[in-house]
């Protein structure tokens, strides 16, 4: 079982080979941070217990963490942060009321992302941004995750065996908002702008084998662009106008 522990020593082990390279979840930290202003109001998407918020040092009356996972919400590690049961496509809050939404690892599980696309851009203020963190569903993992998927239960029993997590915490991915050309032509559809598109490399998620990693760390370097494995993001809405309905 390869434990978060472990993958973050392959990480280390990648970027000393790579001093510029760094992973998806610290770049998307950056740019959150160079995105979201002190008198900020940040809406955390798909908030689960914990994670960036916690790192933020953003003021907590200043965070609406949602989530539609209520159990999640009660563990949350920053208990006076407000937060709600609440899907992305139906947000119990008023328009224009966020400075900036996040959404890690959460793209992949939209069934519908026009939809929930068009909610987030409808909260956000004029020049709001939203900055995601999310697999790139053309990297050669993706693609046989999807096929695992198709393979009623194969996905979760495999996920708990080499990654340690349980199924409560595996839900299902769709995947369709998981390219470029996806995310710019949603984001559209939604009022915004993809103003920022970063992919990134990271070959450690196969290092519960150890013998594949040095393998995949050749493949990840001959893999284009386009098809690395995690994409990193921001869309805009614009500082004039109203976001599609």
């Amino acid at each position: 079982m390869l434990t978060l522990d472990q993958q973050n020593a392959l990480r280390d082990q990648y970027r000393r080979q790579r001093p510029n390279w760094q992973p998806a979840t610290e770049q998307y930290a950056t740019l959150v941070r160079t995105h979201l202003p002190r008198a900020g109001r940040l809406l955390d998407l798909g908030c689960g217990r914990g994670g960036l918020v916690e790192q933020l040092a953003h003021p907590l009356p200043q965070i609406i963490g949602i989530d539609p996972d209520l159990a999640s919400l009660r563990e949350h590690r920053l208990p006076q942060m407000p937060r709600a049961v609440a899907d992305s496509y139906h947000l119990p809050l008023p328009s224009g009321c966020a400075t900036c939404a996040t959404a890690s690892w959460v793209l992949e599980h939209m069934a519908q992302p026009a939809r929930d696309l068009r909610e987030i851009a409808r909260v956000l203020q004029p020049g709001g941004c939203f900055i995601f963190v999310t697999p790139n569903k053309r990297h050669p993992l993706i693609a046989l995750n999807r096929l695992l998927g198709r393979i009623s239960g194969l996905q979760q029993q495999l996920v708990g065996a080499l990654y340690g997590r349980a199924a409560a915490d595996t839900f299902p991915a769709f995947y369709r908002a998981n390219t470029a050309d996806d995310l710019a032509r949603l984001a559209t559809q939604a009022g915004m702008r993809l103003v920022t598109l970063l992919t990134i490399a990271d070959p450690s998620y196969w290092g519960f084998m150890p013998a594949l990693f040095p393998l995949m760390c050749r493949l990840e370097e001959r893999l284009p662009p386009s098809i690395q494995l995690h994409l990193v993001g921001i869309m805009q809405r614009p500082t004039q106008g109203t976001p599609t309905t």
